[in-house]
């Protein structure tokens, strides 16, 4: 059995964390969600909730694409139980069935999106591609840590 030193362990966690940064500013390229999933879960007593609980915190890479215009597929997830035309929805990595609220995620795979000058588009059970800016929340009552503003919808 290898003995690892308090030294080497701090060594092995920067080479580690140094190479998710480096993987991480090729994968937001292509794909930014594998850049939003990176967080740190932090848990702490909430006085006003009565209960302890967990709370993502962005890492640099999902730090470094705040203000950023982005383009990300997902799931479009209705506010309401109308799901007609929506200018304002959650957007999910995951479909539905697997998305944050029904506990088989997090909250760094879903967001809110605000679509551009109120611009209502077809609600879609299909996966579709939206690009906007993004915007890093903090202390957010929905507990979700992302918006994405000014959103247009890809075709």
């Amino acid at each position: 059995m290898i003995r690892l030193t308090s030294g080497m362990k701090h060594f092995f966690l920067i080479l580690c964390t140094s190479l998710l940064i480096v993987n991480s500013a090729t994968a937001q390229e292509t794909n930014p969600w594998l850049s939003l999933a990176m967080v740190q879960k932090e848990s702490h007593f909430d006085e006003m909730m009565g209960m302890e609980i967990t709370e993502a915190i962005p890492m640099i890479p999902a730090q470094k694409l705040d203000g950023t215009e982005i383009t990300l597929n997902g799931y479009m997830i209705a506010l309401s139980a109308k799901t007609t035309a929506e200018s304002h929805f959650m957007f999910s990595r995951y479909p539905q069935n697997m998305c944050f609220f029904c506990g088989a995620a997090g909250p760094e795979s879903a967001m809110q999106v605000f679509m551009k000058d109120g611009t209502k588009i077809k609600h879609s059970k299909d996966k579709v591609k939206v690009k906007g800016t993004l915007q890093i929340q903090k202390n957010d009552a929905s507990g979700l840590i992302y918006f994405l503003l000014d959103a247009v919808l890809i075709d």
